[in-house]
């Protein structure tokens, strides 16, 4: 069941990386877009800019947990390097157990910074009137996908089937 888990973990993961990359892309084009429509044909834009700013905040939320399964996340393994195995094995679980905490709490702050936002019908301050609650739904998205990761991560190092701080193949 715990092979599973993790499988069905990776799985997710990879999935959010492959739509984060996805949203990237549409920024992408939203942006060339905008400057063709703005330089070239020399029309005004109303919509491209907020859609590009939702976007590559939408896609670096999503995508966290794709860059947790690849070990991308900045990190500094000194001491790490420098201990023996069982230290590392503690240290590694401090650092898991504090980190899936702190996403926890940002999981929770953001699913209820979108639901306000989905009961009360708030949109952007601007002419497009966006709806809040589609862009802000990344936020729990993204840490709950993000926090699941972790936790995969976390059971992996606990039951032996990862090392500790180990950048091996995780895709």
């Amino acid at each position: 069941m715990i092979d599973s888990y993790i499988k069905f973990s990776k799985i997710l993961s990879r999935i959010a990386g492959v739509t984060a990359a996805f949203m990237i892309l549409i920024a992408v084009l939203i942006t060339v877009q905008m400057i063709w429509v703005r330089f070239v044909l020399n029309h005004s834009t109303a919509w491209q800019t907020e859609t590009v700013i939702y976007m590559m905040v939408g896609a670096t939320l999503i995508g966290l947990s794709y860059v947790q399964l690849l070990r991308g996340h900045v990190n500094v393994d000194l001491l790490p390097m420098l201990l023996k195995p069982i230290h590392k094995k503690i240290l590694a679980t401090v650092t898991s157990v504090t980190s899936i905490i702190i996403v926890f709490i940002m999981f929770i702050y953001g699913f209820d910074y979108w639901f306000v936002a989905y009961e009360k019908n708030w949109t952007s301050d601007t002419v497009t009137a966006v709806p809040l609650k589609y862009p802000y739904l990344a936020l729990p998205i993204g840490f709950g996908l993000f926090l699941n990761q972790l936790i995969a991560d976390f059971i992996s190092m606990l039951t032996s089937r990862e090392l500790p701080f180990d950048k091996g193949s995780q895709v």
